[in-house]
């Protein structure tokens, strides 16, 4: 196991490598002088000049890459241009929501999906199985923005259904329960859906197989034969799109960012973007790129775990 986490460790190497080239690359790909967009129209050619100096754009790109990868492994992402405060320190500031975010709403999408996916796959092809698998369509469909905005109505602004005022959640930000369960739900409910999916895919060919039927025929209890056998083995591509989701969500939440008002890394980039503060967006890519790579290591390791036959050596 350690072997394969030093060899997993290696191989991303080369990503991360490719990633800082990319995010370099950034501040040069767009059209225009970078100095003159982040000083701004109405700057003098003396505050443009003072830009470029400031941005290190003035020396050759061999040098300026390699100064920003000193920068990087020193934990230098470099200075905002609109606020001036350090690229990692308003990064932190706005991560923790978004992790906040994306691993409550992957806990219930684990939670929901798991349980809805084996319970159509042990009643396949029953009223249950085509219930659960419209129910997951239909939430797999459904636009985030538009569940966010239909639970602020619903649940958090307080219109009055049969008489009752149904304002129980906050609206908008982020740290106390109320402010937390409304975007969760918004989120988990698309990741439900897939996982569920995904789920009755895996568990209907594991079922099928001869060592289940072997448990069965021993008088295993079937509660057993599903969850013990049956579930653990098919948790490998689940897993997998777990993984996935988690990762995607760490950076693609800023529409539920946005509907919520939470002061997350999604839409701070966002914001970035449009101010083209090129430092931000260097930094916000960089950091998300190396927790998705995280987390893919996270799913390589948890794969043995399901499955000893998986050889990591």
């Amino acid at each position: 196991m350690f072997t394969f986490i030093i060899r997993r460790l290696v191989q991303t190497i080369p990503v991360l490598i490719g990633v800082t080239i990319l995010t370099f690359s950034m501040i040069h790909l767009v059209p225009g002088d970078p100095a003159q967009i982040m000083a701004g129209e109405s700057a003098s050619p003396q505050q443009v000049e003072l830009m470029r100096e400031r941005l290190g754009l003035n020396d050759p790109i061999p040098v300026q890459y390699f100064d920003y990868v000193s920068g990087v492994l020193q934990g230098d992402l470099g200075n905002s241009v609109r606020s001036g405060r350090a690229v990692s320190d308003e990064i932190a500031i706005r991560i923790r929501p978004t992790v906040e975010l994306a691993t409550m709403s992957t806990a219930l999408s684990v939670f929901i999906g798991l349980i809805a996916g084996v319970l159509a796959a042990v009643r396949r092809n029953t009223f249950g199985d085509t219930f659960i698998m419209l129910v997951a369509l239909f939430g797999l469909s459904m636009p985030n923005f538009w569940l966010g905005i239909m639970l602020i109505q619903y649940l958090a602004i307080g219109v009055d259904i049969f008489g009752f005022n149904t304002g129980i959640f906050a609206a908008s930000g982020w740290g106390t329960w109320q402010q937390q369960v409304l975007p969760v739900i918004t989120l988990g409910v698309a990741g439900a859906a897939i996982i569920a999916r995904m789920t009755r895919s895996s568990m209907l060919e594991v079922i099928d197989q001869d060592y289940i039927r072997t448990a069965r025929a021993k008088g295993v209890k079937e509660r057993v034969v599903v969850y013990r056998h049956a579930l653990k083995n098919a948790m490998i591509p689940v897993v997998t799109v777990v993984g996935l989701q988690f990762g995607s969500l760490l950076g693609g939440a800023v529409l539920t960012e946005s509907v919520f008002a939470i002061n997350g890394l999604g839409r701070f980039m966002i914001d970035a973007i449009r101010a083209r503060d090129f430092p931000i967006m260097q930094g916000g890519v960089l950091v998300l790129a190396f927790m998705f790579v995280s987390v893919n290591i996270v799913v390589d390791i948890l794969y043995r775990f399901l499955n000893k036959r998986i050889d990591l050596n």
